[in-house]
């Protein structure tokens, strides 16, 4: 007898349809069973509320983890930066594959890199982190650029371009590796730059807690430098979050030596999203051998930043 079909639950857009079938492949390789899509739609796929008003956090998750507990899907992916920071009791993150590009990108109008943008030039983004380093980084270059808050999937994004609405978008890498339209970028964006979201380029392979044999199966699956990395990551911006509310990046990055890996540094930036204050830190140590290890990581490096004024950042975000 052969033994029935896991079900993914996902979201509906091409993107998520994407990444979600890269994992079906990958689960049906380890567990030798067929995986079927489930597609469900969440409120951050309806709402045309501006995602910074609508809160961002879980508005894309909530009813994926509504499907896994009610027992309509056996596990779910998530793009890993819009999982709230807290874990619920009920569902286990069984798997975080191999980090895609972390960064973020530039599509611009005459194939311009974000140095070449002419004086005003109207940037899109639908991320005040986005805007706030963007912008951060144009007063220090002498740039003069306007940011518009935009929202839409990447085909909508990239059209305002095509359009003549805006002269760039800012999308992240990610996104357009899966869904095989990276030849349409025109700058990557150096992290040194733009710090990217908080887990920004992972997935999170989610499923009940309570299904030992699916997370044994599922956790063949898992990275654990990218697990160690975004779990730091998390970490301090749940951990600034409960300090301020203004746009976090942060990007951990193993350090190696040629050929052993050697340590694991963090960065973390929080900032108005003109881009007037900046409070940028890092700090390297040990990799993160436990989550717990990868958790005090994040959290040294909050209350850093922290000390250094990041509180007082209050960006606009709705709490």
């Amino acid at each position: 007898m052969t033994e029935q079909a896991l079900r993914l639950g996902t979201r509906r857009s091409k993107l998520a349809m994407a990444q979600s079938g890269q994992v079906a492949d990958a689960v049906s390789q380890v567990t030798g069973r067929t995986v079927e899509l489930v597609e469900i739609t969440t409120y951050g796929d309806t709402s045309r509320e501006n995602l910074a008003q609508i809160g961002g956090t879980g508005v894309f998750v909530t009813a994926l983890r509504d499907a896994l507990v009610s027992g309509d899907v056996d596990f779910a992916v998530h793009s890993l930066k819009d999982l709230p920071t807290a874990q619920p009791d009920d569902l286990a993150l069984a798997a975080v594959p191999l980090r895609e590009d972390p960064r973020d990108i530039l599509v611009a109008r005459d194939g311009l890199t974000f140095a070449q943008l002419p004086d005003g030039a109207r940037v899109g983004t639908g991320s005040p982190r986005r805007m706030a380093q963007l912008n951060a980084y144009a007063r220090s270059h002498g740039m003069t650029i306007e940011t518009v808050a935009i929202r839409g999937n990447i085909d909508t994004r990239i059209g305002y371009v095509g359009k003549g609405e805006l002269d760039a978008v800012v999308l992240a890498a990610a996104g357009l590796n899966r869904i095989g339209r990276i030849d349409e970028v025109t700058d990557f964006l150096s992290v040194d730059t733009v710090l990217p979201a908080p887990g920004q380029g992972a997935l999170a392979i989610e499923c009940a807690a309570d299904n030992a044999d699916l997370i044994a199966s599922l956790a063949e699956l898992d990275d654990p430098f990218t697990r160690a990395a975004v779990t730091a990551e998390r970490s301090l911006l749940a951990a600034l979050e409960a300090g301020c509310s203004a746009p976090v990046g942060a990007l951990a990055d193993v350090l190696n030596d040629g050929r052993n890996v050697t340590e694991m540094r963090l960065r973390g930036v929080v900032g108005t999203t003109d881009g007037s204050t900046l409070v940028q830190l890092s700090t390297t140590g040990p990799v993160p051998e436990t989550h717990d290890q990868a958790m005090a990581l994040g959290r040294e490096l909050a209350a850093e930043m922290l000390a250094k004024g990041a509180a007082g950042l209050m960006g606009e975000r709705a709490l």
